[in-house]
């Protein structure tokens, strides 16, 4: 990504969306973690795994990220932000299938694919393409 290039924007609407994919992957992670875990382990990766997942999703930006405030409290490059994006919502589709919600986790999947092919300007300003 070169900084002489300008970030593109995003409509509101896209960024309703992601926003969404960002609560439902989430919700994703700590509802596979209440389904696929049992006694004192339950309640710590019901928290733990969510909390991880917000913590990197806010904590590793690019600097001037359109889908973002635009500031980095730990600035990494684009490619290294769209793997995060990636696994933090490819994690909360996985999760939610896994759990036994194989419909709402293709579903998730679904959105998500739509949400990047709609944003493909900002995933080639990440990559610097």
């Amino acid at each position: 990504m070169s900084p002489e290039v300008a970030p593109p924007t995003m409509a509101g609407w896209n960024l309703a969306l992601r926003f969404g994919l960002e609560l439902v992957a989430l919700f994703g992670l700590g509802f596979a973690a209440w389904k696929l875990t049992s006694g004192p382990v339950r309640p710590a990766a019901v928290v733990i795994l969510p909390v991880f997942a917000a913590t990197l999703w806010t904590v590793f930006n690019v600097v001037g990220d359109p889908s973002r405030s635009g500031a980095a409290p730990v600035e990494v490059p684009g490619w290294t932000r769209l793997v995060i994006e990636l696994a933090v919502l490819g994690a909360g589709a996985v999760a939610i299938f896994l759990a036994g919600r194989q419909d709402l986790g293709l579903a998730h999947g679904a959105v998500i694919i739509f949400h990047y092919a709609v944003s493909w300007p900002r995933v080639q300003w990440l990559l610097g393409i």
